[in-house]
């Protein structure tokens, strides 16, 4: 379940990252929104915290990666 979480929370970060223009807000809008969705997860598996937590790491490197493809810094 906690696999499930981080999965969830990076594909949402990644999904809405672009909110922001520049690195820090996408970075974190990622950890915003894995945040939440972590602990949405992981109030269903029993753990929300947990689940905030793992969330919100994997939306903070999501936001921050999905900022660098952006600016060409990964291919």
């Amino acid at each position: 379940m906690k696999k499930l979480a981080l999965a969830v929370g990076l594909a949402a970060a990644l999904g809405v990252a672009a909110c922001g223009q520049t690195t820090g807000e996408r970075t974190l809008s990622g950890g915003a929104i894995g945040a939440a969705g972590g602990a949405a997860i992981g109030a269903m598996a029993g753990s929300p915290g947990i689940g905030a937590a793992a969330g919100a790491g994997a939306g903070l490197l999501g936001g921050y990666l999905y900022d660098q493809h952006k600016k060409g810094n990964i291919n």
